[in-house]
């Protein structure tokens, strides 16, 4: 068992890290950003965007409505910009993660000695982005399936006395689908616009969350092959279905 618990854990070592730029559809760029105030602040969000769609990817804003076939969340890339500290120089580098968090790529720092943060934001990510070029990126058209692998190979080496729950079967065309990021507790579920809709904290069990939805605590529990939001309201229990990709 010890053996084959280490080739799995191998395996999955394997697949996050042979995750690359090529296996994503186009990347979310941020409209707000954590060492700058505001929406697009000193162009941030156009400047990167631009940049990415000269390497060759499909970029959106991060409030766009997305094309149809780049509702799946998990075959996107999101780009972030970072700061880094530094005495008299501005320091900028780009940073792309997957659907739950993982960073697949981090750009080489851009530097620059422009004392107009507009200007400087502009040669730092032109700078960062000379090492993303490098990738020549270019989708190859796989699907993302490494979550799916890796679930899978939990569960077949899962001892027969713990208590195997089937995943809900997920409707990747339902307009009102959420997508699962992991967070330190749990889970927040996002829209495609992207919105935090509800915030999960794990239980127990794993086929059961405590939810927060608009101020309401509650329960989400997985029936029927479905996941359902269950509250009181009014001493009444209240389910309503909600369609979630973990």
């Amino acid at each position: 068992m010890k053996i084959k618990l280490f080739l799995i854990t191998l395996f999955i070592s394997a697949l996050g890290f042979s995750q690359s730029v090529n296996d994503y559809k186009a990347v979310i760029v941020p409209i707000k950003f954590d060492f700058a105030k505001g929406i697009n602040p000193y162009r941030l969000s156009t400047m990167t965007k631009s940049n990415l769609i000269k390497a060759g990817f499909q970029a959106f804003y991060e409030n766009e409505q997305l094309p149809a076939e780049y509702l799946d969340r998990c075959e996107l890339l999101y780009a972030d910009v970072k700061k880094d500290n530094g005495f008299l120089i501005t320091k900028l580098f780009v940073e792309f993660k997957d659907c739950f968090g993982k960073v697949v790529y981090t750009s080489e720092v851009g530097k620059s000695k422009e004392k107009e943060y507009e200007a400087a934001y502009r040669e730092c990510i032109d700078l960062a982005f000379l090492s993303v070029n490098k990738l020549h990126y270019k989708y190859n058209g796989k699907t993302n399936v490494t979550s799916s692998k890796i679930s899978t190979a939990v569960v077949t080496t899962t001892p027969v006395t713990t208590t195997v729950v089937s995943t809900p079967v997920v409707d990747i065309s339902d307009p009102n689908l959420l997508y699962a990021q992991p967070t330190e507790n749990g889970y927040q579920l996002i829209d495609k616009t992207p919105k935090v809709v509800m915030k999960l904290l794990k239980t127990s069990r794993p086929d059961s969350f405590i939810a927060i939805k608009d101020g309401i605590q509650g329960s989400l529990n997985a029936k029927d092959n479905q996941w359902f939001f269950e509250y009181y309201q009014n001493d009444k229990l209240v389910s309503e279905k909600v369609s979630v990709k973990f």
